[in-house]
């Protein structure tokens, strides 16, 4: 799911429709490992009465692979609008998108980073990067409401 991000930004700057195709096409193996993990994670609660903690623990993988495959559908959907425009030359650089993706990447990875080692610290550190994606969304949206 991170590379699909990676990879549909990359596509999108490049205008690589080829790309873009190929991130499509993986969006269901995505999709398909989801549903082993949830299917497990439910055979878990159903064989193995997990106690409280666990049980939480459980629910958390539940929600985090639930918003994880989202934001795979978000890069097929970065990847349509590549194939959509085509060989179309940018109305001015891409900047601000580029950024957001960074930033976005290392939002996951210290997420899910936060969640392995139960660390507060760096899930805290996570939450005020949003503001910062929220910023540079805006900037992207004024400044294709402008053009």
């Amino acid at each position: 799911m991170v590379k699909a991000i990676e990879r549909s930004i990359e596509a999108l700057k490049n205008r690589n429709s080829t790309l873009a195709h190929q991130i499509i096409a993986d969006d269901a193996q995505i999709n398909k490992q989801r549903f082993s993990i949830e299917e497990k994670c439910i055979g878990l609660i159903a064989t193995q009465q997990p106690v409280t903690s666990d049980l939480r623990i459980i629910v958390a993988v539940l929600n985090i692979l639930t918003e994880l495959e989202r934001i795979g559908d978000y890069a097929e959907g970065i990847a349509k609008i590549v194939i959509m425009i085509g060989d179309e030359a940018p109305l001015k650089p891409l900047i601000d998108i580029p950024r957001m993706g960074e930033i976005t990447l290392d939002m996951i990875n210290k997420s899910l980073q936060s969640f392995v080692s139960r660390d507060v610290g760096l899930a805290m550190r996570v939450v005020s990067l949003d503001s910062v994606v929220d910023t540079l969304y805006d900037q992207v949206f004024r400044s294709s409401s402008r053009s």
